[in-house]
């Protein structure tokens, strides 16, 4: 369907990106942050290391049993950082999938305040963050995580989309379209669609008060790249009017960043090489992991970074 839908609209099929890779927010409580996100929804702590931009603070990936770009939610600790408030070109809400109305009842139970509606449960993170877990009967293979109290039929199954504020859709839509390879879905909607998987992106207006970034906001929102067609993605942003990063070498995936007309972050991130490429994939995310050239600071982050504790039960058994 979506090749049909391109071909109709004049978009070059021949490169895809594969929906969403990772969704980079910020916390201002570590400790809490993983007794939510490991406890309470059940996702594996896949890497625990530093942000790579600055290495005094921690940088925590969340997802499935084996760390698969496509339900990546990563956190940038800065300890007590004050709450944020999304505004215009901030990402607003980030939708997860889950398989059944059943599911929906199962976590609207475990999450204790939440607002139903048909198909869908809107909440927040304890910093406010906003949430939401979505019926999706689609194509894409589930991507979960193992949790004693999650029955594997209601684990949480990858990213649906994100949703962002903007004042003016209309300036964005050439990257997104002719950059990027999207397929407007209806409205202020857009799918990345590859082999493999899909997500989208959705636009509403946004609020008459400014954003501020913070805890419980978004930093960016990264987009899969196959391996090989990364600079080839820098190249049709350029050709869009977008200034793109050099190729940045994050060690588990390679990063292009760029600003969207709109004013959100981007990442086109590389599908590879993968967080087992420096951990026993039994054991990801149960220790501080460094890229090779933090290593010297091993000592020093050790003894000013927050200690953190998985709750009971989560990961993978």
């Amino acid at each position: 369907m979506w090749r049909e839908m391109a071909a109709v609209l004049g978009i070059d099929m021949t490169m895809n990106l594969e929906g969403i890779h990772h969704v980079s927010s910020i916390t201002g409580n570590a400790q809490a942050n993983v007794d939510f996100y490991a406890g309470v929804l059940g996702l594996r702590l896949v890497k625990k290391t530093v942000n790579q931009d600055d290495p005094t603070v921690y940088h925590l990936f969340y997802g499935d049993d084996k760390g698969s770009p496509g339900l990546d939610l990563t956190f940038f600790e800065y300890p007590g950082a004050e709450r944020g408030r999304a505004g215009q070109g901030m990402i607003h809400r980030i939708v997860l999938r889950v398989a059944s109305e059943p599911a929906l009842d199962f976590w609207e139970r475990r999450l204790g305040t939440a607002e139903r509606s048909r198909g869908s449960l809107l909440f927040e993170d304890p910093e406010g963050l906003g949430l939401e877990l979505r019926v999706v009967d689609g194509q894409d293979a589930p991507l979960t995580a193992t949790h004693p109290e999650i029955p594997a039929e209601h684990a949480i199954r990858g990213f649906e989309e994100v949703r962002a504020y903007t004042a003016d859709p209309e300036r964005s839509r050439s990257l997104l379209e002719n950059g990027l390879g999207f397929i407007k879905d209806g409205g202020m909607s857009w799918i990345a669609r590859g082999e493999s998987r899909g997500g989208r992106y959705i636009y509403d207006p946004a609020p008459a008060e400014r954003g501020v970034p913070g805890a419980g906001t978004v930093h960016h929102v990264a987009w899969a790249s196959l391996d090989d067609e990364q600079l080839k993605w820098r190249d049709r942003v350029i050709g869009e009017g977008a200034h793109p990063t050099p190729v940045i070498d994050r060690f588990w995936f390679k990063s292009v960043y760029f600003r969207e007309p709109s004013g959100v972050l981007f990442e086109v991130a590389t599908m590879g090489p993968g967080f087992a490429v420096d951990e026993d994939p039994e054991h990801l995310g149960e220790k501080l992991v460094l890229p090779p050239r933090f290593e010297h600071l091993r000592g020093q982050l050790e003894e000013t970074l927050t200690p953190i504790r998985v709750p009971a039960g989560a990961g993978k058994s």
